[in-house]
């Protein structure tokens, strides 16, 4: 944790640490030594969902800083007013509101508060992460930031007296999923978000990859840094639109921000994505060689295409022999984690990933 907010901080980064489980009276056991030793650590807040843990902390560390979590369902002015007389610097509303509820709830608290709101990811089939669904079937509390996704499995029918028979349930060809919600996606619509007032934008992560991760948060970043310079045109929003869909996803849907009706928002299939995750650049080794880090099989004469914050965002090459640690020749990237060095025409840097297409 203290390497973790040394890093981002080095980076000119903020670290947020999560605190927001719905307490029992035994989760308080060690959390006065735990908010002490995030105060040392120099973490920039804490987000919390409890209202009794709101209080513990402002107790325990009154200059932390406290940010509210979704799962605390902010969905009106009076909530939101509440929490910001409590000391919360930031309000993470509830994933159930329309542009039109966030602007007024905006604009009833002091303009120094930010407002947060998702705008990419899983949805959860309940409201704003309260499930139980996870407890009962796995004992993984959701609630304490452990839930399975039971809700992304696939479910049958059987008859009361017939126990043992199941019957499927068929929406497509590859079976059912009638508890998955679709994923939110507010890349085309990002500056609606800006002009409500909204500060900051939060991507879901939970149980996804650092390609997804990569991905998906260098497409908001270009995004939002075109809005803010008035450059955010059609053409570009086509083309972050489909960099979204070359990772994991289900079907995109804009949620409730628009007044959808709850419907809109489930599924009715299995996640797809065009492009998979090769590697990983570690260093640049001059004279267009790159050490990599191999995540997934890929051999000479396939083209690769880069992920960057950089220029080389996008630009697509074909891998021509690579060299093992060794210096041995090496066509074929076929062991886990290997460390290669490739050579690549364009400008990679440290950190960048490469992916292949698959669709």
């Amino acid at each position: 944790m203290v390497e973790a907010i040394e890093y981002a901080h080095l980076l000119n980064k903020k670290a947020y640490i999560t605190l927001n489980i719905i307490a029992h009276d035994d989760d308080f056991a060690g959390m006065k030594e735990y908010v002490e030793f995030l105060v040392k650590a120099k973490a920039d807040a804490v987000i919390v969902a409890d209202i009794g843990v709101f209080a513990f902390v402002k107790r325990i560390a009154p200059s932390l800083e406290i940010h509210v979590s979704t799962q605390a369902n902010i969905i009106n002015s009076e909530s939101a007013i509440l929490m910001v007389n409590l000391g919360a610097k930031r309000l993470i509303l509830a994933r159930e509101l329309s542009l039109e509820e966030i602007k007024k709830i905006r604009a009833s608290v002091p303009s120094d508060v930010e407002i947060e709101c998702f705008v990419h990811g899983a949805m959860c089939i309940s409201y704003s992460g309260r499930c139980l669904l996870s407890n009962y079937l796995t004992g993984r509390d959701s609630n304490r930031g452990a839930c399975a996704q039971p809700c992304r499995w696939e479910y049958t029918i059987t008859e009361k007296s017939r126990q043992g028979d199941f019957f499927p349930i068929e929406q497509d060809e590859k079976g059912t999923y009638i508890l998955n919600s679709k994923d939110l996606c507010m890349i085309a619509h990002l500056k609606d978000l800006v002009d409500a007032g909204v500060s900051s934008f939060k991507i879901e992560g939970r149980m996804k990859s650092e390609f997804y991760v990569g991905v998906v948060t260098n497409a908001y970043r270009k995004a939002l840094d075109n809005i803010l310079v008035n450059k955010f045109t059609d053409e570009l929003i086509k083309d972050l639109q489909i960099e979204l869909e070359k990772v994991s996803h289900r079907q995109f849907t804009t949620g409730f921000f628009y007044g959808a009706n709850d419907k809109e928002c489930l599924e009715s299939s299995m996640p797809v994505q065009t492009t998979e995750f090769m590697a990983i650049v570690l260093e640049d080794k001059g004279n267009n060689k790159y050490l990599i880090e191999q995540r997934n099989r890929f051999a000479c004469g396939e083209k690769l295409e880069i992920v960057s914050n950089g220029e080389a965002q996008g630009r697509e090459f074909e891998v021509k022999p690579m060299q093992d640690e060794k210096g041995k020749e090496v066509l074929d990237a076929k062991n886990v984690q290997q460390k290669l060095v490739i050579e690549c025409p364009y400008k990679m840097q440290k950190m960048d990933m490469l992916r292949k297409k698959i669709i």
